[in-house]
């Protein structure tokens, strides 16, 4: 299976189609499709998702996709890899890191990534902005260009780091999804996490804030907070210097034996032994 390689840190394009070429290959860069008009079906390793203006799509190096195209459909495809990754995020080897893992442990299903409201009319204005620049080609275009192809790729990094639950959907009410965005702008707030909080922030009564998030998510409200925990602190296993007991006080856990004993009780081995399991992985 022969895929294309792309030899420059970005490329850009976009055309209106009628019909989408079959492919059965694999690539060595990521590429962001984002619709600007038009309907149709995307398939991803024969997994099938309807698409609509404004859904934006992350497909991997690992990915085998195609669309079934039903009304001519603009598409805008960012194609990038992980040298301007590195590029753009200069010294900083914590963000380099981290933006990686995302980008590399992205879901290979289908389905519009934009899970965060507030990133739906960035992404639009953005890829608009790309394309005036394009266009006009103006003095130092090529540099505007650039930087705002960094900031989609951070929001795209966002939004995957989101970790929805598997049951929500597309269709997924949205209330279900301010109450996971707020769980994770207050992940390092334990206060604003208690259910009587979130309850009295949203104005639903506790009982049926559970009750809700149960069956919205396929979880419950604690266990989803917990897991959201755990993933933080695999991240920061990996990808900083931080100790043990640093991190158990970033995310509030009593202390370094209450972080050992959950992770250990989810994850099946001590936060120690994770680490250097995986960094010698």
């Amino acid at each position: 299976m022969k895929g294309e390689t792309l030899y420059r840190p970005y490329e850009i394009e976009w055309k209106e189609m009628q019909h989408f070429p079959k492919t059965t290959k694999r690539n060595n860069f990521f590429e962001l499709i984002y619709v600007i008009e038009g309907t149709g079906i995307q398939i991803v390793n024969k997994n099938r998702f309807n698409y609509r203006k404004g859904n934006l799509f992350l497909l991997t190096p690992q990915d085998v996709y195609s669309f079934d195209i039903a009304t001519p459909t603009t598409f805008f495809f960012l194609r990038f890899n992980e040298l301007f990754v590195k590029e753009k995020t200069g010294k900083d080897k914590d963000a380099v890191n981290q933006v990686e893992y995302i980008l590399q442990n992205a879901s290979h299903r289908p389905g519009c990534i934009l899970k965060n409201k507030v990133d739906k009319p960035l992404i639009a204005s953005l890829i608009e902005s790309i394309l005036n620049e394009q266009t006009n080609q103006q003095l130092y275009y090529n540099r505007i260009t650039g930087q705002i192809v960094d900031t989609i790729i951070t929001i795209v990094a966002r939004n995957i780091a989101l970790k929805l639950p598997k049951n929500v959907k597309e269709n997924t009410g949205e209330p279900v999804l301010e109450i996971l965005q707020y769980i994770q702008e207050n992940i390092f707030d334990q206060g604003n996490l208690r259910a009587e909080n979130l309850s009295d922030h949203f104005n639903i009564s506790p009982n049926y804030l559970g009750r809700y998030f149960k069956k919205q998510t396929g979880e419950t409200l604690q266990s989803y907070i917990v897991n959201y925990k755990l993933r933080l602190v695999e991240t920061r296993l990996l990808h900083s210097d931080m100790r043990i007991n640093e991190i158990a006080y970033e995310l509030n856990f009593s202390d370094e034996s209450h972080l050992n004993r959950v992770f250990k009780k989810y994850k099946g081995m001590n936060p120690s032994e994770f680490r250097k399991t995986n960094n010698t992985n």
